[in-house]
């Protein structure tokens, strides 16, 4: 039986060359906007959270840009937390909440589907996380239309 001769990895050790960028660092225009969507459930999927770090990395090239939180994709922007709303029970707990706020305070907007939110989840908009705006149903089609043309646009749709 052939014999293992490389050395075993150890903390702080590379498998990729992750400085290599193939290609330019695009940067927004002025005025250039860019939306990402949200109809994807809380905690059933890493799409949330990769998507939201999308939005956050839009807004740090220079693009204005909006959250839609619109059918499942509201459980993202509730309060949460135990025994108490802002505790982590378990590490990763508040990784939506801490994503959004951290996208909110670098200018980043967060729309809110009340149909959703009330109807769909039974929450009321005091169980949304301060700063994010909620909007009626069917400012949610206005809003992507208000995209339409000039805009960057990530739909994320999982059930």
């Amino acid at each position: 039986m052939p014999a293992v001769t490389t050395t075993p990895t150890k903390k702080g050790d590379f498998f990729v060359d992750y400085e290599e960028k193939v290609f330019e660092d695009v940067k927004a225009k002025p005025g250039e906007k860019a939306l990402v969507t949200f109809h994807t459930v809380a905690f059933e999927g890493s799409i949330g959270l990769v998507n939201i770090l999308q939005a956050k990395r839009l807004q740090r090239k220079g693009f204005e840009t909006s959250i839609l939180l619109y059918g499942p994709g509201v459980t993202l922007g509730i309060q949460r937390g135990f025994p108490t709303i802002g505790d982590e029970a378990f590490p990763g707990a508040q990784n939506f909440a801490g994503q959004l706020n951290a996208f909110m305070a670098e200018g980043g907007k967060v729309y809110c589907c009340r149909f959703a939110l009330q109807m769909l989840y039974g929450h009321g908009e005091h169980s949304l996380l301060p700063g994010i705006r909620p909007i009626n149903p069917l400012d949610v089609l206005d809003l992507c239309l208000l995209h339409r043309e000039g805009a960057f646009v990530i739909h994320t749709w999982t059930v």
